[in-house]
C-alpha cells in the first residue's frame, strides 16, 4: 500500500537508478526555458543574409549565453539548498555556532534561513541551559549523603555517586555493570517503597530507608533506588540528649557532692577531737564511735567515687573535634598490643597501611576495644586477633576474641550500660562517638565461624 502510494506521487520512485537529482531537474528546467528562444534565434541567423564568421560568432555566443544563464539558475537554486542542508546537519549533530549569512524577512528564502538561525539559537540555549542543569545534579549527586543507584531492566548498575561508592566501599569503575544480586542490593529492589530495615553493607551497617521508584530512559523502564541512614541521626539526637543530660546531673551531682564531702571530713575532725579528749559521752559506748567513724568513711569514699564517675562521664559531652594527621596503623597497632599485659595480642600479617585520622582519639578507640576483647578471652581463656585492610576508599580494622560472644547486642552502646562489676558503661559509647566523628561506623557482632566476637572499625581513606 506504502509503495503504490509512493509510486503514484512519483513515477520514477520505483526506478532509484533512473531518477534524476534534484539540481539536474534545475538545470533541464533552466535549458528547456530558453531552448525555444535560442532555437528562434539560430534559425533566424542561419536562414538570414548574414556571413559565416557573424553566424558563428552570434551562435557561439547565444549558446553561450544560454548555457550560463541555466547553470546560474541552477547555481542560485541549489546553493541556498546546500547552505540549508548544512546547518541541518549542524543541528543534528548538536553544533548550534552555525549561522546563515544575509537572513532576512524581506523574501522567502530569507525568511526560511531567519527561521533556521532562531532555531539554533533557540536549541543552544536548550541546550545550554540543559548542561548546566546536568552538571548541578551531578554536583548534587556527588556531594549528596544519600546513596542513589540506577539500574536498568535487566537489574544492572548504571549509575553510582560517592555515597554509593563508600557504602559498597568500591569505587564506581569495580561496580558499574554488576547486578543487583552481586552487589548486595537485590532485596532492596523488592518489597514495598518506602520502608526502614537494618541492612549490613560492605562499607556501612545500620538502619536504613529505602526508596525505589521507576523511570525511562531511552524509552527503556529504569529503578532509582535510594538509602538513607537514618540511624545515625537517630544517634546523632540521642547523643545529644544524654550529654545535656550528663551536663546537668553532673553539675547537680558536684554542687551537691561538695558540701557533704565538706561535711563528712568536719565530722570525722570533730569525732576525732572528742576522742582524743577521751570524751565522756562516747567513754560508755565505744561501739557508737566507731559506727559513726565507719559512716563518715563511707560517704567520703563514696562522694570520691561519684565525683569520679560524673567526670568520666563529662568526657563523652566534651569530645574535641578529631585533629587529622598521618596515622601509622601497623606502627599504632603493635603500640597498642604491647600495653595489654594480662595475655598476649596477636596482630596478623596486614598490609602497611597509613590513614588520615586523629592519633590520639584513634588509639584511645582501639585501647578500648583490644581491652574489652582481652575481659573477654580472658574468661574462656581465649585469644585476641588484630588484622585490617585497605578496600577501595574504606579502611578496614576488626578485632577478634575467643569469648562467651554477645549476649544482648541491642545495649551495647546505650550510656551507662555495663556487663562489667568495675565498668563504667561509656568504653563502647565513646568508641562509636569517635568512629562517626571521623566519618566512619563501629559495629560488634558474634563470630559466625566460631565461638567469640569480633569489633569492626570501617573508616573512609
Amino acid at each position: 500500500m506504502a509503495e503504490d502510494t509512493l509510486s503514484a506521487l512519483d513515477p520514477t520512485a520505483s526506478k532509484p537508478n533512473s531518477r534524476l537529482r534534484f539540481d539536474q531537474r534545475i538545470l533541464l528546467l533552466a535549458l528547456a526555458a530558453g531552448f525555444p528562444a535560442a532555437v528562434v534565434a539560430l534559425l533566424l541567423l542561419w536562414t538570414g543574409d548574414y556571413t559565416p564568421k557573424v553566424q558563428w560568432t552570434l551562435t557561439v555566443f547565444l549558446v553561450g549565453v544560454w548555457t550560463g544563464c541555466s547553470f546560474s539558475v541552477r547555481h542560485r537554486v541549489v546553493l541556498p539548498l546546500q547552505t540549508l542542508s548544512n546547518l541541518l546537519a549542524a543541528l543534528r549533530e548538536s553544533d548550534f555556532s552555525i549561522r546563515a549569512r544575509g537572513a532576512s524577512g524581506d523574501d522567502p528564502l530569507g525568511a526560511v534561513m531567519l527561521e533556521v538561525n532562531v532555531l539554533a539559537s533557540t536549541l543552544h540555549d536548550q541546550r545550554l541551559g540543559a548542561l548546566e542543569a546536568g552538571a548541578l545534579l551531578r554536583t548534587v549527586m556527588v556531594e549528596i549523603d544519600v546513596a542513589v543507584f540506577t539500574f536498568d531492566g535487566g537489574q544492572t548498575l548504571r549509575l553510582v555517586n560517592r555515597a554509593g561508592e563508600r557504602i559498597l566501599a568500591q569505587p564506581a569503575e569495580q561496580l558499574l555493570g554488576r547486578t543487583a544480586t552481586e552487589l548486595g542490593l537485590g532485596a532492596c529492589l523488592a518489597g514495598q517503597s518506602p520502608r526502614i530495615e537494618d541492612v549490613a553493607f560492605p562499607g556501612a551497617s545500620g538502619r536504613w530507608e529505602v526508596r525505589r521508584t521507576t523511570f525511562r530512559q531511552g524509552g527503556r523502564p529504569h529503578q532509582l533506588l535510594v538509602l538513607a541512614d537514618v540511624s545515625r541521626p537517630l544517634r546523632d539526637e540521642e547523643r545529644q540528649a544524654w550529654q545535656r543530660l550528663i551536663r546537668v546531673i553532673g553539675h547537680e551531682i558536684n554542687n551537691s557532692l561538695a558540701p557533704i564531702k565538706s561535711i563528712a571530713g568536719s565530722l570525722e575532725s570533730i569525732l576525732s577531737r572528742y576522742t582524743g579528749a577521751d570524751d565522756p559521752r562516747f567513754r560508755s559506748d565505744p561501739d557508737t564511735l566507731d559506727d559513726m567513724k565507719r559512716g563518715l568513711a563511707v560517704i567520703a569514699a563514696r562522694s570520691d567515687s561519684l565525683s569520679r564517675f560524673t567526670t568520666a562521664y563529662a568526657r563523652l559531652a566534651k569530645l574535641p573535634a578529631p585533629r587529622v594527621d598521618t596515622v601509622n596503623v601497623p606502627e599504632l597497632v603493635r603500640r597498642i598490643a604491647g600495653v595489654e599485659t594480662r595475655l598476649p595480642i596477636h596482630v596478623a600479617d596486614s598490609p602497611d597501611v597509613q590513614i588520615r585520622a586523629d592519633p590520639d582519639q584513634l588509639e584511645q578507640l582501639l585501647i578500648n576495644l583490644v581491652h574489652n576483647a582481652a575481659d573477654a578471652a580472658l574468661q574462656t581463656g581465649g585469644a585476641v586477633t588484630v588484622s585490617w585492610k585497605r578496600e577501595g576508599r574504606g579502611f578496614e580494622l576488626w578485632i577478634d576474641d575467643e569469648g562467651s560472644g554477645l549476649t544482648n547486642a541491642s545495649n551495647l552502646f546505650v550510656p551507662f550500660f555495663t556487663t562489667k562489676p568495675g565498668g563504667s558503661g561509656i568504653g563502647l559509647v565513646l568508641s562509636r562517638q569517635i568512629a562517626e566523628a571521623h566519618g566512619g561506623t563501629l559495629t560488634l557482632e558474634n563470630r559466625a565461624e566460631q565461638r567469640g566476637c569480633r569489633a569492626y572499625l570501617r573508616l573512609p581513606v
